[in-house]
């Protein structure tokens, strides 16, 4: 099917590599973003088919996606820009998936889930590193602990680097504290609310902070489970500091503390080298248990986040349009198993 799948904010960090993989993989592909000259560069170099579209003019998305089974949406924060591409796409008959990790996304887009139903599209956010491995890892723990009550995960970066696009979510993020489900309810704590020491399998185990993480949506969408805290590794003073610092965490919320903060990540790399990301990986853990106590526990290891997100993206993308996909809200694990995570290059999974 010849140009059927769209990358919107194609010439973003995350964008790129996904046209660079498509080129290389000979998957048809079509670019699309608002900033006509870098799209227009950004298809030169690769030899792709390119039309620029303005999320803010829903005509010019519209006709954009007419035609067009699958768009990858890649122009993040997504909070600020996953509704008007998810509306487009119902209007259009167009599966929706994106690369996020934002808890409102999820949240939001779940609550389209019989609206995609009735136009027969499928709503799939987080194709990426958010949320493919956690996603799949919780669906696993589940098989494995049917009666859980409580699931906790936690991700470790060995090497690597940050986005300009993923350190700007994380700098609105940090202003808004942190989530958990409780008792099949989301409930904001504050930031660094629990920590964790936890042994990501390598005999070095890694102090570890609750952060927002969309699988507090997503893992219970895909496995009912109740209770459900996510935990990124932090070195022990950071987290520290920033439990000392929630007071003026809002602080950051403000305007012109944001644009500081974003002109100082756009004067950094724009994101890890081929070289980085060829020697990094990514550590998972989780833990399910039950009522009475009892402990299961599965860990991942995966390549690095930003290959494994644009691959991944790409694939899910290919499934679609092979006609695989289920109207609806979905999460990885419910549109295509638990084990969606096994097929990338370089995955381990290890159970205790």
């Amino acid at each position: 099917m010849p140009g059927k799948i769209l990358v919107y904010g194609s010439y973003g960090y995350t964008g790129d590599l996904i046209a660079r993989f498509a080129k290389a993989d000979e998957v048809d592909v079509v670019l699309s973003g608002r900033n006509s000259e870098r799209l227009r560069e950004q298809a030169e170099r690769y030899g792709l088919e390119s039309v620029p579209a303005d999320l803010s003019n829903p005509e010019s998305i519209r006709k954009v996606l007419r035609d067009k089974e699958v768009v990858i949406h890649c122009a993040g924060p997504f909070a600020h820009t996953y509704k008007a591409m998810a509306r487009a796409c119902l209007e259009t008959g167009t599966h929706y998936t994106d690369i996020t990790g934002e808890a409102e996304v999820f949240q939001g887009l779940w609550a389209m889930d019989e609206e995609a139903k009735r136009a027969g599209i499928m709503l799939l956010p987080g194709t990426g590193f958010d949320v493919v491995p956690t996603d799949c890892l919780a669906a696993h723990l589940k098989s494995r602990c049917p009666e859980a009550t409580h699931l906790e995960m936690a991700f470790r970066g060995r090497g690597g680097g940050v986005s300009h696009g993923t350190a700007k979510t994380m700098a609105e993020g940090m202003a808004q504290g942190g989530i958990v489900r409780r008792d099949g309810k989301v409930v904001d704590v504050p930031a660094a609310w629990k920590t964790r020491t936890i042994d990501f399998g390598d005999g070095r185990p890694s102090h570890c902070m609750t952060i927002p993480w969309g699988d507090v949506i997503t893992a219970y969408r895909s496995t009912g489970i109740p209770n459900i805290m996510v935990y990124m590794a932090v070195p022990k003073r950071p987290a520290q500091m920033l439990r000392l610092a929630r007071p003026l965490l809002p602080l950051l919320g403000l305007r012109p503390v944001q644009n500081l903060i974003k002109k100082r990540i756009e004067a950094a790399p724009a994101g890890p080298d081929d070289r980085a990301r060829a020697t990094a990986h990514l550590d998972l853990w989780g833990e399910a248990k039950t009522a009475d106590g009892q402990t299961t526990v599965s860990r991942l290891r995966t390549p690095e986040s930003y290959t494994l997100t644009a691959r991944m993206a790409l694939s899910i993308a290919q499934k679609i349009c092979s006609g695989q996909h289920t109207p609806g809200f979905q999460t990885p694990s419910t549109a295509y198993g638990k084990d969606l995570i096994l097929e990338f290059p370089g995955t381990e999974r290890v159970d205790e």
